[in-house]
């Protein structure tokens, strides 16, 4: 678990690398001697229009490829500039945004029939389609876990009931989450 301070700490990285990337095209100085941030550890970063909570952009990597200041810093810029469902954000637009942060534990493999709602997010991949929910999204739609493997399917461009298959794989994973007051 990461300490509030940890999580402070992010969440001002996230906003100081969308501000300069989007104004200079660079990236903040991400120098840290704290053990915890630089723990190799994937992460989620959503964009919501603070002012009615809407989507404006989330992006995420669901492998710990890089230490996880690195990994808030470039989803920062991925959700801004890269979300494929909205234009990219404005530098005059970062004031009025609300950031939040996941970051989540190593993927591995779940059946169904353990699948917790609001502890698990979901990931499915079947042949070249992949999808993938974070845990709070069941819990703000209220979803039970079949509701919530639809959604998986849904998500990654399959048939609602994919998830049944035999050469479906299945990834459950945990993430802690927080985002500005």
């Amino acid at each position: 678990m990461l300490s509030l301070v940890d999580r402070h700490t992010l969440l001002n990285i996230a906003r100081k690398t969308l501000k300069q990337y989007l104004s200079k095209g660079t990236l903040p100085d991400l120098h840290t001697e704290n053990a915890d941030l630089l723990e190799p550890r994937a992460s989620f970063v959503t964009l919501r229009v603070r002012e009615t909570g809407e989507l404006r952009g989330c992006r995420g990597e669901t492998h710990a490829r890089r230490p996880l200041i690195e990994s808030v810093a470039y989803m920062a810029v991925a959700s801004a500039t890269d979300d494929p469902r909205f234009p990219s954000v404005q530098d005059e637009e970062v004031p009025h945004l609300h950031i939040e942060i996941n970051a989540l534990t190593p993927l591995a493999s779940i059946q169904p029939q353990e699948i917790e709602i609001g502890r698990h997010g979901l990931m499915i991949v079947k042949g070249a389609y992949a999808g993938l929910l974070l845990p709070e999204v069941a819990t703000r739609y209220q979803w039970d876990a079949e509701t919530f493997l639809r959604a998986i399917c849904r998500k990654a461009g399959l048939p609602e009931n994919a998830w049944k298959a035999s050469e479906t794989r299945l990834f459950g994973f945990e993430a802690e989450a927080w985002g500005e007051e």
